[in-house]
């Protein structure tokens, strides 16, 4: 499958294919690295937001960074949870801040962006009591943060839509937090990495599967969690009664099939859903709409789902992250 134009040059302006594999690196090493996208992103624009605000909670094992991200809207407002993506071993609020600001703006939203602890100093299912405990903290202080506690979303990409996937199941068998959507960006949800996408797609670019079982090997610890539901969510055994969901996924990356499996997976037991596939894009170039058309659509699909979730009225200018 040929990889769309748009997303070629702006891969070969990073030296994407100069760069030595993640899976020969150290999770610090490669932290580290990943600081070169930051800055990438940031040279293309970085949105103001009326309110930012920086936060620590208690969590199950540490305490756990959110940042905070206010529009200058009417209160109490919908609200977005965010997980940002890294394979569960990368990322941080930073990593992710300008999808935040844009997706504060253009739906408009709060957004809450969940710092949690990272694979392999902390493993599964470390990131998945965070993420649940952060949903849980901002639901319990809705009104205090100016949200609509009848209106909160969860969301991710990549590592972070399994967890806002996961966070979904657990809101529905812990009976809460109530959610209204599920914004799931090329998804993982099979741990067992036996999809078809993932041998089409195994040399990247971006994500392979070399890095996929490298990711998987600092988040897991061993074969048994591969088959774990709230590592991958798959293979839960019910997936009714879950949040609305729309499940975006892109042509070129290893995690499509899986990602579209889970969507149809929820499809078959009632839940409404829509799935969509962005041809000749790679794995993260959700992260790239300002110099992406591609990436604009989908974040201009991704705002208009999470509106009509929220119940807003009218519409927003298209726009990039």
């Amino acid at each position: 499958m040929a990889l769309d134009p748009e997303a070629k040059s702006l891969l070969d302006a990073l030296g994407v294919a100069n760069l030595s594999p993640i899976e020969t690196m150290t999770p610090q090493a490669a932290r580290e690295r990943s600081k070169m996208f930051l800055e990438a992103r940031r040279q293309m624009g970085i949105e103001d937001v009326h309110q930012v605000q920086d936060l620590k909670i208690k969590g199950p094992g540490a305490e756990i960074p959110i940042r905070l991200y206010t529009p200058n809207v009417r209160k109490p407002a919908p609200a977005l949870i965010y997980f940002h993506g890294g394979g569960w071993v990368i990322g941080d609020l930073d990593s992710h801040d300008h999808v935040c600001r844009s997706l504060a703006n253009k739906v408009p939203c709060v957004v809450a962006s969940i710092d949690y602890r990272l694979a392999p100093e902390a493993k599964f299912p470390a990131a998945v009591e965070d993420s649940y405990a952060a949903t849980e903290w901002v639901a319990a202080n809705a009104a205090e943060l100016g949200i609509d506690a009848d209106r909160i979303a969860v969301g991710g990409d990549s590592a972070g839509g399994n967890l806002a996937a996961v966070v979904s199941h657990l809101a529905r068998d812990r009976q809460g937090p109530k959610l209204t959507h599920q914004l799931l960006i090329y998804p993982g949800t099979d741990m067992r990495m036996s999809a078809p996408s993932i041998e089409e797609n195994a040399e990247g670019p971006l994500l392979t599967k070399a890095s996929m079982i490298w990711f998987i090997d600092h988040y897991l610890s061993g074969e048994e969690d591969k088959l774990n539901p709230l590592a991958s969510p798959l293979l839960a055994s019910d997936l009714s009664n879950l949040p609305p969901a729309f499940v975006l996924t892109a042509e070129c990356d290893p995690l499509r099939d899986e990602g579209e499996d889970y969507g149809r997976k929820m499809q078959a037991s009632g839940v409404p859903v829509e799935i969509k596939r962005y041809a000749g894009m790679p794995h993260g170039f959700f992260s790239f709409g300002a110099v992406l058309t591609c990436g604009r659509q989908a974040f201009a699909d991704s705002t208009a789902t999470l509106r009509k979730a929220f119940g807003i009225e009218g519409t927003v200018a298209q726009a990039g992250v």
